[in-house]
């Protein structure tokens, strides 16, 4: 992901914003007994990030993307999810040519009504451009908080919807291939995310655009120290969405994110606002180590995951 081009501006200029809001909003808990939520753990969640991170760079078609891949489908089906995998070329091999690459999709709950969404990128940056070392641009980043953070808190995720099934239905989007484009180039972004989206409501497409109440992107919520504001798209284009999602968190508690508006960042939620769907973007893009070497685990934060953890969790257990 990046921070806002002109390119992406004009992009986004013409979405048409009534039909990206729709009625997204969170529902209050049903009347009744109260609804358990299942406690979630910033310190499982940091040795999942550490789990991730020892599988080397998890690059697409890369050993280490191919082996995470494996652990990701692997938790689900040992946890009685159902897994959906949509393979499509990413060409970010030699010269252009493809590389195989796969968003993975793990549903739990009921298969009827509204669902929820909940996506992270699972691949990880190929080169370190932004490193201060210059001799060390060209090594991979270790993807920790990028990519590594969201994606632990989803793996997390998979062990409770496994033990405790919840209410409605989510759906767990781990999309691949989205960290391997140039700076101020949209289109080595997001392949993973545009790929799904562009392929809702086609035959045999895992996801249900019309049943989604909103998709929540989880991107760099592991830095100790984390803040997340209210990313700009997000609050442009869907911001009955992203303010019921801030409000979950503020009653909650959990003060990592803050209600206030942030810089605009070309990231997987935007594929899925153009094509209507209501997403928010929860992104600290303020980390020193961003797509440098050292996005390394420790300095990784169990207390940010956890505050990460429990609004998604909440979300998902008490619509």
């Amino acid at each position: 992901m990046f921070s806002r081009t002109p390119f992406v501006a004009r992009r986004l200029r013409g979405l048409a914003v009534a039909a990206v809001l729709g009625a997204a909003v969170i529902a209050p808990a049903h009347a009744g007994a109260p609804v358990a939520v299942p406690a979630f753990s910033g310190d499982r969640a940091l040795d999942l990030v550490r789990r991730q991170c020892a599988l080397g760079p998890r690059t697409p078609g890369s050993a280490g993307n191919l082996a995470l891949r494996a652990m990701v489908i692997d938790a689900a089906r040992k946890a009685g999810l159902r897994v959906s995998e949509q393979h499509f070329s990413a060409p970010l091999g030699p010269k252009g040519s493809g590389v195989d690459a796969c968003n993975i999709i793990v549903s739990a709950g009921p298969e009827g009504g509204e669902r929820l969404w909940l996506a992270a990128h699972y691949d990880t940056r190929p080169w370190a451009d932004q490193d201060p070392v210059p001799a060390r641009r060209t090594e991979p980043v270790p993807g920790a908080n990028d990519g590594g953070s969201g994606t632990a808190v989803l793996l997390h995720l998979i062990e409770l919807l496994g033990a405790s099934p919840p209410p409605r239905g989510v759906d767990l989007l781990f999309l691949d291939a989205e960290d391997s484009g140039r700076q101020h180039d949209a289109a080595g972004f997001c392949h993973g995310s545009r790929y799904l989206a562009a392929s809702l409501g086609a035959f045999g497409s895992p996801l249900d655009a019309t049943r989604c109440r909103g998709l929540v992107l989880l991107d760099m919520v592991g830095r100790a120290g984390a803040r997340v504001p209210q990313e700009g798209y997000s609050l442009a284009l869907a911001p009955d969405w992203t303010a019921a999602v801030f409000e979950r968190a503020a009653g909650l508690g959990l003060d990592m994110f803050e209600p206030v508006p942030g810089r605009q960042v070309y990231d997987d939620h935007v594929p899925f606002l153009q094509a209507g769907v209501p997403a928010v973007d929860l992104i600290d893009f303020d980390d020193p180590r961003w797509h440098t070497t050292a996005d390394r685990p420790e300095f990784c934060s169990a207390a940010s995951l956890q505050q990460a953890g429990r609004l998604v969790a909440d979300l998902v257990y008490r619509p």
